[in-house]
């Protein structure tokens, strides 16, 4: 039996079993079982750092129809612990020249195929995002004992294990300070493309350090774990609030919330898609964005000062906050993804413009 025929199980902690065949590198995965219902972006998921501790569901029934290529990671490595999908491609495309199962394949991603993900992901809707797990080499009764044993995602800060280490980006414009929670490529290419220099240190950097570069604002990027862990993040970001702007998107955004004082909250399965529609509170537009996100800010307990400016038209959740007196504002959503195609692009250039 080759390897691409390998038989492969998926297992919940709640005791589901569904059977698959492998597709990708061989072995087993743990993590927290969600699903995206986006159609593309397949490559730029896997390698998002938001996904790190999370074996990635996609809804989509066909993955992989359009190859890979260079430019298009997230990142410097595959990030998700595995890749759930009814159907896999293989060959190349307006990506580039490589098959998506060669790719998972390569970079040693564990990922099967033959999955029913419908009922997948209509158990995750109707009981929650839980423990997972994916084996190529395990049976049903073996992988469930390691899924119980694996921690949960609620009170685990993996901001500090996703960030890269300090570098530099752009030439020209205003000096942003960057807070890298697991930092997705395309948003600093965003950011630097908006008119802007970014110094961007690792999670786990102070208030001081940030307050020695002497920038024009501090950025605070998305990231994986719970909000609630990210202790030394909050406590920076907390210390520079007044000093200078400060922005935030998705795990960014939860961040600064906690910050100011706002809880945050675990959501029953997330928003993972590219699909979500939010409202504007200022003119009541609609922008249809890209989410992935497993935790949301409160929306009751708002300290004074801080008024909730965007919200999902999905669930009611808060999707954006602004806190005028200390020049702070954050949205959820990923505004350097364009699923509208444009709906959400000026976020980078409105923020840029505040702080020239």
């Amino acid at each position: 039996m080759n390897e691409i025929s390998t038989p492969a199980w998926v297992v919940l902690e709640d005791g589901l079993v569904l059977a698959g065949r492998s597709v990708g590198a061989p072995g087993t995965a743990l993590g927290e079982m969600v699903f995206t219902t986006s159609m593309n972006g397949y490559q730029e998921a896997v390698t998002d750092p938001s996904y790190l501790g999370q074996i990635l569901c996609f809804a989509a029934p066909m993955i992989g129809n359009y190859g890979t290529g260079p430019g298009y990671d997230e990142s410097d490595h595959p990030q998700t612990e595995a890749v759930i999908m009814a159907r896999s491609g293989d060959r190349g495309g307006a990506a580039g020249p490589t098959g998506w199962n060669t790719w998972l394949r390569e970079r040693g991603v564990v990922a099967i195929e033959g999955v029913d993900t419908r009922h997948l992901v209509t158990h995750l809707r109707d009981r929650g995002a839980m423990r997972g797990g994916v084996t190529t080499e395990l049976d049903p009764d073996a992988l469930r004992e390691l899924v119980l044993a694996h921690p949960v995602l609620d009170g685990r800060d993996l901001v500090s294990v996703a960030a890269r280490p300090r570098r530099s980006m752009g030439t020209t414009g205003p000096l942003i300070a960057a807070i890298d929670c697991g930092m997705k490529n395309s948003i600093a290419s965003r950011l630097v493309a908006a008119g802007c220099r970014l110094e961007i240190l690792p999670a786990g950097a102070t208030s001081d350090e940030v307050l020695a570069l002497d920038p024009a604002a501090l950025f605070v990027s998305n990231g994986p774990g719970d909000p609630a862990a990210a202790t030394s993040v909050i406590d920076a970001i907390r210390g520079t609030l007044g000093q200078v702007p400060v922005f935030g998107i998705c795990m960014g955004h939860q961040l600064i919330a906690r910050a100011l004082g706002i809880g945050t909250q675990k959501l029953p399965f997330g928003h993972r898609g590219a699909n979500h529609p939010v409202r504007r509170s200022d003119d009541g537009r609609v922008e249809i964005t890209v989410q992935n996100h497993g935790y949301a800010v409160q929306s009751t307990g708002l300290p004074d000062g801080v008024e909730i400016i965007r919200t999902s038209l999905f669930d009611g959740s808060v999707e954006g906050i602004s806190a005028p007196e200390v020049r702070a504002w954050s949205v959820q959503y990923h505004p350097e993804a364009r699923p509208g195609p444009n709906d959400a692009g000026y976020v980078f250039r409105h923020f840029v413009e505040q702080v020239v």
